[in-house]
């Protein structure tokens, strides 16, 4: 199947590259020419501008766009929607957010054009293991493309969960547990790490995937980050969020639904990236205060 396919960096480059490898016929583009090589190298068909991948596919197109959620996928969407005819149709395989999903169909419609959004959860690793595939838009489009989600995903990692925004729904809450996840290995094995025996942790890591109630993937990669590293000390415990779970929370305030592993998980994630804090400087004086509890003065 041909498929013009915009934003080649560590995911898009991966994800053309599994699909020429499928046998499909790949025409790719980015703002930097040097990722443009690289897919060439790949085997696909570089483009040098939006304009040119365009004309350079059949009608009905279908173009993928894999490029950072926000402005960079508005402006890419609003640019192809110029350039594209009745019939064609755009794929937002990035993290965007669903309500946007559902604005951008419908303003692509009245001009003719179709929409899908495709969560995809796979990272780094998709080439060799393929993408788990969340998509969201109208059936008869959605089964037309189902060659391309094939190919992308390993057997049975795609489905159309429902209509507009619905995949990008469902990989916002994917993404929330995964936070909750990766946030009750983190304090498990930092209590292990605390405790008093010297336990080896990435060896109970590979352990825990042997037969254990809490074996995932998750935890393969925790092993193998703890033998690179047994200490972890060549890391900051710094740790951002690409939003999908504050999206989340959002959605379980709007629709009254408790969600207090995630949410503690999210705010865990804000706090690593303070430094001294206030609040906690304010909970020191307080201390401090009532009961005379002694402080660490800041240098």
């Amino acid at each position: 199947m041909q498929l013009g396919f915009v934003g080649l960096g560590r995911m898009g480059l991966n994800m053309v590259t599994r699909l020429v490898r499928g046998g499909h016929q790949i025409v790719a583009y980015d703002r930097s020419q040097e990722a443009v090589a690289r897919a060439e190298a790949a085997g696909a068909r570089g483009a040098p501008s939006l304009d040119a991948l365009v004309a350079a596919l059949t009608a009905p197109r279908a173009v993928w766009v894999m490029v950072p959620a926000g402005d960079p996928t508005e402006s890419t969407v609003s640019a192809l929607g110029k350039l594209l005819s009745t019939g064609d149709t755009i794929v937002d395989g990035g993290n965007t957010n669903f309500h946007d999903d559902v604005r951008r169909a419908q303003s692509l419609a009245a001009n003719g054009l179709h929409y899908v959004d495709a969560g995809t959860s796979g990272g780094i690793w998709g080439l060799q293991e393929g993408y788990c595939l969340m998509v969201g838009g109208e059936a008869d489009i959605c089964a037309r493309l189902e060659p391309i989600f094939r190919t992308l995903a390993p057997p049975d990692g795609y489905l159309r969960v429902g209509d507009h925004g619905a995949g990008h729904y469902v990989k916002m809450i994917h993404n929330g547990i995964e936070y909750g996840l990766m946030q009750a290995y983190a304090e498990g094995f930092e209590l292990m790490h605390e405790s008093p025996y010297t336990i080896p942790l990435g060896a109970v890591a590979g352990l825990w995937n042997h037969g254990s109630v809490v074996r995932s993937w998750l935890l393969e990669l925790a092993a193998r980050a703890l033998a690179d590293d047994a200490d972890l000390s060549g890391l900051k415990g710094y740790v951002e969020d690409s939003g999908e779970g504050r999206w989340t929370l959002h959605e379980g305030i709007d629709r009254a639904v408790p969600l207090p592993v995630m949410t503690a998980a999210v705010y865990t994630r804000f706090r690593s990236r303070q430094d001294n804090p206030f609040g906690e400087r304010l909970l020191a004086a307080l201390r401090n205060q009532f009961g005379g509890h002694a402080v660490k003065k800041s240098s």
